[in-house]
């Protein structure tokens, strides 16, 4: 049997539970073979009655003391309780509904139970519902794994059973050299010992495997992505620096983190490769003048620009920003969906001639009909709503132009490594001086009458004001929620104001007039839903009701309190939540105790974890299974110093030992997208 066999042809499965595995995402032995337990029952660790714990799963050995009947109360349903002891203690062992229970649990004879500690009456240990063998039977760690309708976890536990009896040896794609160096086991033990370990130990060994399997490929075919970058020449080289004659043209003074990031980019760009870099930094950090000074630069040298962002009202923001810093002194064009076909014609012929010198606009700047002259330095804002190709198609526009990836969500550095292993990165890690802090509270819903009165007293001074609404329960649309808050408030409490809605529902016309009218001050109030949680710069915004603040995670708070204090007025946040449960209580303490994007942002990959951190998958990389990035940064580090030690000495892996790496790598590049990360 090998791994790319039809899991339909493993004993005991066949084509209609075949047809239930797929929907678990397993069709072949080998992603059987890959769908790891989910969590494990220790039945080879026995505990005394006395050292169990309330609310851990144990194993226990008792004899069962009594005879066991089943009882019938209130409601028909059955109840039988079976009173367990080890010899020193004793434990109540309660099952309801079964009727067989009383042939199955005999009295006088030794059982090994296994189940959650509870207390029950006279608060006495007890267990409800336990799963039980006779106790002379071998002990062991048994796996539990997902399952749907069709097949529960014996089922998986079987077709495991039966694969790996009839699977040839699993061949290791790791050298020998890496094993002994990290002291890990073979690939063959790893597979079997992580679905059926003999003990911690072995589980253990197994796990440690296999995570620096995930994390070690994945930073290989990364770092494999950048050397692939690295090794392309550009024409597209900076030869004079302007950096100085652009601060000249700024009101202001760049912080120094912002001219070390413009430095960074700089150097880049005077080399003769293209420049491929992340430019990171929190809300109101000053990422636009870091682009600016590049765009200015590359310019003055003679080449074309584009920057690429999500929504046209964002476009129309930035085109007015740059031109202010400008002054006439860079020919820019905003193209979008909406600009007229007459103007559109115009642009595309001024890109085509190189008589414009900068566009900034939508998705529309990557369609096919729009070609440059010259172009050397293409800018895409906000990252996670642009997939790696849309980055290339637009880079394609060009010969090899240099590249700047933007990005206002703080990633914590840990997941920057994995996300982003393809781009160099810059930080701005330093607000311009003046800009203010956002005054975040966080309070019960008994206080919305004193809070509307807070937003109107607002509204009355000139300033605008966001509400925002989350889903009211899972599975539910943003629609009905959000649009029936707005409408009461546009009836009741804000009968006076002009109040505006904005969810992901509506169409892409819909959302930038919305976000055109509050921008432009014609809405005071908008009820919104997360989708304006990137988008539009309201100096003006000065108020923020988040509704069920605890619905959100720390980063998407974060990410939202920047849609005020973007003017020279003080802004004040107010986090909404009745919940009451720690984990809710700390999050919003977080957000009412700091500012820091990067702060928030590690103590919400500690929350949530990666996956929910990231969020429905949105960046495209492949699954990690095992690997979690914050109790795994050790090897993470270990793996990525190894893959960089690799790629050094045997840049193509074409010595014999790294051959099966390579095949690794062409494999992971499949998962997600021939360009990377998509």
């Amino acid at each position: 049997m090998k791994f790319s066999d039809d899991i339909k042809y493993i004993k005991g499965v066949g084509e209609a539970r075949a047809e239930g595995f797929r929907s678990l995402g397993v069709s072949t032995v080998g992603e059987l073979l890959r769908f790891y337990p989910r969590a494990y029952e220790d039945w080879s660790k026995i505990l005394p009655i006395s050292q169990c714990v309330i609310g851990e799963n144990v194993c226990i050995k008792g004899t069962v003391m009594f005879p066991v009947k089943n009882e019938r109360v209130r409601g028909g349903m059955l109840i039988a309780k079976a009173t367990v002891t080890d010899g020193e203690d004793v434990i109540a062992v309660t099952f309801f509904n079964n009727k067989y229970i009383e042939k199955m649990l005999k009295s006088g004879e030794e059982y090994l139970f296994y189940g959650k500690i509870t207390l029950g009456k006279f608060s006495a240990r007890e267990m409800v519902t336990p799963l039980f063998v006779k106790s002379e039977k071998s002990v062991e760690i048994r796996p539990i794994y997902p399952q749907n309708k069709t097949i529960t976890t014996k089922i998986v536990q079987s077709a495991v059973e039966n694969a790996l009896k009839n699977i040839d040896a699993i061949p290791d794609y790791l050298p020998d050299y890496i094993l002994k160096k990290f002291n890990l086991i073979s690939l063959d033990r790893a597979i079997r010992d992580i679905h059926f370990p003999k003990d911690d130990t072995a589980l253990q060994n197994a796990r440690d495997r296999l995570i620096f399997d995930e994390l070690f490929i994945l930073q290989l075919s990364l770092l494999t992505l950048k050397n692939d970058n690295s090794t392309v020449k550009t024409g597209n080289i900076i030869e004079k620096d302007y950096s100085e004659e652009f601060f000249g043209l700024l009101p202001f003074t760049p912080t120094n983190a912002q001219k070390r990031c413009i430095g960074e980019c700089m150097d880049d760009m005077k080399a003769q490769r293209p420049m491929n870099r992340l430019l990171q930094g929190d809300v109101g950090s000053g990422k636009t003048t870091v682009a600016a000074a590049l765009i200015y630069n590359a310019v003055k040298n003679g080449y074309q620009c584009a920057l690429m962002v999500p929504t046209e009202v964002l476009a129309e923001q930035h085109c007015k920003s740059l031109s202010k810093i400008f002054a006439g002194r860079v020919n820019m064009a905003l193209l979008t969906g909406s600009v007229k076909a007459s103007q559109k014609k115009l642009i595309k012929s001024g890109l085509a001639d190189g008589s414009i010198d900068l566009v900034v606009g939508t998705h529309a700047i990557i369609q096919n009909d729009v070609e440059f002259k010259r172009l050397g330095f293409v800018i895409t804002d906000e990252q996670h709503r642009f997939g790696v190709r849309q980055r290339t198609a637009l880079a394609k526009k060009g010969l090899n132009p240099h590249t700047l990836v933007m990005s206002a969500t703080p990633i914590p550095r840990t997941l920057g490594l994995i996300i982003y292993g393809d781009l160099d990165i810059s930080v701005i890690d330093e607000l311009p001086k003046g800009r203010q802090p956002i005054e975040t509270y966080s309070v019960t819903s008994d206080y919305h009458e004193r809070l509307y009165k807070f937003i109107k007293k607002h509204i009355d001074e000139g300033r605008q004001g966001y509400i925002i609404c989350p889903l009211v329960e899972e599975g539910e649309t943003e629609l009905v929620p959000a649009q029936e808050f707005a409408e009461r408030l546009s009836k009741k409490e804000f009968a006076d104001y002009s109040v505006g809605l904005l969810h992901g529902k509506m169409k892409p016309k819909d959302k930038d007039a919305v976000m055109r009218d509050f921008a432009e001050g014609k809405i005071q109030l908008l009820v919104a839903t997360v989708v304006v949680e990137v988008g539009i710069d309201v100096p003006n915004a000065a108020v923020m009701l988040i509704e069920n603040a605890e619905r959100f995670g720390l980063s998407q708070l974060h990410q939202l309190r920047g849609r005020i204090g973007r003017g020279q007025f003080k802004s004040t946040c107010v986090l909404v939540s009745d919940a009451q449960n720690e984990e809710a209580v700390t999050r919003l303490g977080v957000m009412c105790k700091t500012n820091d994007g990067f702060k928030i942002a590690e103590e919400d990959l500690k929350q949530r974890g990666p996956g929910d951190f990231l969020g429905s998958r949105q960046h495209g990389l492949p699954e990690l299974k095992l690997a979690n990035i914050v109790s795994d940064t050790k090897i993470l580090y270990a793996a990525q110093k190894q893959a960089q030690d690799i790629l050094f000495a045997d840049p193509e892996m074409s010595l014999p030992e790294h051959r099966n790496l390579r095949k690794s790598v062409e494999a992971m590049f499949g998962e997600f997208g021939e360009v990377g990360i998509n």
